[in-house]
């Protein structure tokens, strides 16, 4: 079941995922229950995978972070998984 609204969690990833794409209009967030988890889909252009995921995998680590801690302020778990193919929703 996908979630309508905006909420902390999914601003959190779409504000800082835009702020490191070179291309952020290609940025979306889909967060979707699954249970009691949280899944947040980060898609971006291609190019930009590897800005998020960053040396070593450190910007994604810190982005899941974030998330996380973003996710445990409104009660959840939340999974954060980057796709670097265009949304098609």
């Amino acid at each position: 079941m996908s979630t309508e609204s905006t909420t902390g969690v999914r601003a959190v990833v779409e504000v800082l995922a835009r702020a490191l794409a070179e291309r952020p209009a290609d940025v979306r967030v889909v967060e979707t229950q699954h249970g009691k988890t949280t899944l947040v889909e980060l898609y971006v252009a291609p190019n930009d995978a590897g800005k998020i995921l960053g040396r070593q995998g450190r910007t994604v680590a810190a982005l899941r972070t974030l998330a996380a801690s973003a996710g445990e302020r409104e009660g959840k778990t939340v999974t954060l998984e980057v796709r670097n193919t265009p949304y098609k929703g």
